[in-house]
């Protein structure tokens, strides 16, 4: 059984698993030991439990029959938080769990992959959040976070960084990137900033006036 220690002061970032695609083991449980409260969608619980993962928190609408009772009687102590309303995902549901207990932080595992539909709206849906808890999505390619209107962050040479607006993003400016941006515009479906690369090691500077951006730190 995977064990994480324990809480202190809700201080450290949780880890969400939802139910796309999965991540290596090895990325797997380097996020379990950082990541001390685990939060499960319950359409992923099956999976998480096979790989003998502590589960902190079940969440969802638990429908199409689903017996919570058991994974209740499973796995001890376990939280069983059921949200029947359908006007959110589960994922958004597990967020907003943390925000109402003050998590600042968090980590999301399995949200990319398989549907294409769910992994673009759980990467767009970043951005509602983050003037309330910090929040970055990992899969065994790629780290993707929304940007605050200044980021300044180290990266090693040619470290592959993707900006993806939301709509239209005014303004952007960039530093020690390959393709530099001065006072532009990018426009999600017209002008994408894909596959840019920071040139030489160093501190790599965004910022950007009106809009929403998310930042993407890939890797093959």
């Amino acid at each position: 059984m995977s064990s994480h220690h324990i809480v202190r002061d809700d201080q450290e970032p949780a880890l969400i698993i939802a139910n796309g695609e999965a991540c290596s083991m090895e990325l797997l449980n380097q996020l379990l030991e950082w990541n001390p409260l685990v939060i499960v969608l319950d359409s992923a619980i099956t999976r998480v439990l096979d790989l003998g993962i502590k589960v902190d928190v079940l969440i969802g609408d638990f429908d199409r029959d689903f017996d919570y009772e058991y994974y209740k009687n499973l796995q001890y102590p376990i939280e069983i938080v059921k949200l029947a309303e359908q006007d959110s995902y589960d994922i958004d549901k597990a967020i907003n769990y943390l925000i109402n207990r003050r998590i600042p932080a968090a980590n999301i595992v399995w949200a990319t992959g398989k549907r294409m539909d769910h992994t673009f709206t759980n990467i767009t849906n970043l951005i509602k959040y983050q003037e309330v808890i910090k929040l970055v999505m990992i899969d065994d390619y790629s780290k993707i976070f929304p940007l605050q209107k200044n980021f300044v962050k180290w990266y090693p040479k040619e470290t592959i960084l993707s900006l993806i607006p939301v709509g239209t993003v005014d303004g952007i400016s960039t530093k020690n990137l390959k393709y530099e941006l001065k006072n532009d515009s990018l426009i999600l479906g017209f002008k994408p900033g894909s596959s840019n690369e920071v040139l030489t090691d160093g501190l790599v500077e965004i910022t950007y006036k009106n809009g929403h951006l998310i930042l993407m730190e890939c890797n093959d």
